[in-house]
């Protein structure tokens, strides 16, 4: 992933669950033909090994034919064995060294850093192509016992060229202070997914937003 262009790019989340693999990747393929996406994550946090490579194998082409980046949350073994293009990893997870050791060197990291730059300077330090920060807004998505302030983001951006990611209740509705501190990626899950007018529509939201910082 990159920051060519002066605007933020959307960083998409799939909902925990994925009761209708078929109509999600429906919905999926015309959410990356909505706008720019940047990165596709599959996080599915309760799902056995054989749901995560089902899911991936179905997803994953409709990110490539979109030119979108295909993450897997948690897990490097199966980001390397699916051939995905990175993983993100919380703090709880396996460390930078052992992650690129088992997804190698031409794949992206990205490493939840919560609101502690910190972390992220740690992270940066060990190899990491993007960090997280958030939650910066309440959400259901994920449990989370932190709430940075947008300033961290403008603080991170100028300090580091390591991109950032903004994470945690974002909406089309509420991004903005978040873009303007600095965040280059904006994760979403539930806006998109729950929109409730499609999750194309929900992108197109976004698209019309970040079009403005070129």
């Amino acid at each position: 992933m990159s920051d060519e262009l002066y605007r933020p790019y959307l960083y998409l989340i799939t909902p925990p669950k994925l009761e209708d693999l078929d109509t999600y990747s429906k919905e999926l393929d015309a959410a990356l033909s909505a706008g720019q996406v940047a990165c596709v994550q599959l996080r599915l946090k309760d799902a056995s090994d054989e749901e995560i490579i089902l899911a991936a194998n179905a997803l994953m082409p409709i990110a490539a034919k979109h030119e979108v980046s295909f993450i897997i949350n948690d897990r490097p073994d199966l980001a390397a064995e699916l051939d995905a293009d990175g993983v993100h990893l919380g703090q709880g997870d396996c460390d930078i060294a052992q992650a690129r050791e088992v997804i190698g060197h031409d794949k992206d990291i990205g490493v939840t850093c919560h609101d502690s730059r910190h972390l992220g300077f740690e992270a940066g330090e060990a190899g990491a192509n993007y960090v997280a920060f958030g939650a910066f807004y309440p959400t259901e998505t994920k449990k989370t016992d932190y709430r940075p302030e947008a300033k961290i983001l403008k603080l991170w951006s100028e300090g580091t060229e390591i991109p950032c990611v903004a994470i945690g209740g974002i909406t089309a509705e509420n991004c903005i202070p978040l873009i303007e501190a600095g965040a280059h990626f904006i994760a979403v899950c539930s806006s998109v997914w729950n929109h409730p007018n499609g999750p194309e529509e929900a992108v197109k939201e976004f698209e019309t937003i970040f079009a403005k910082r070129i």
